[in-house]
């Protein structure tokens, strides 16, 4: 791993994008946050994130429009996608679409930091 990777976390609860950059800061991660998919777009425009993780469900646009963006931008960039229990349905429609990995609400902090850093070492 490369020293200050940079993710992208893209969730509209606020306590779980709070939780996450405090967890991923106290790994020694740099941390953007994005409260709404369209956010997150825009973020995408101007940095260059090693990793992102976006929710499915959020205002404005969804995290498969984030998905999809990013692999426009630049399809080797890692995508994990958040997703409550019951929406299999659009965790196979991110799979199709290039996620790398998804994780099912309510989750662990811990778990999300492990699976960002296997994710970063096949990079």
């Amino acid at each position: 791993m490369k020293n200050q990777e940079l993710v992208l976390i893209a969730e509209d609860e606020r306590i779980i994008r709070r939780t996450l950059q405090l967890k991923l800061e106290k790994e020694g991660f740099n941390v953007l946050t994005a409260e709404d998919g369209q956010q997150a777009i825009e973020m995408l425009e101007s940095s260059d994130p090693d990793i992102v993780v976006t929710d499915l469900m959020m205002p404005f646009r969804n995290g498969l429009e984030v998905l999809e963006f990013v692999k426009k931008k630049e399809s080797e960039i890692p995508v994990i996608v958040l997703s409550a229990a019951g929406q299999e349905n659009i965790v196979l429609d991110a799979f199709n679409m290039g996620a790398s990995d998804y994780i099912t609400k309510p989750f662990s902090p811990n778990e999300i930091v492990v699976r960002i850093k296997k994710l970063i070492l096949k990079s």
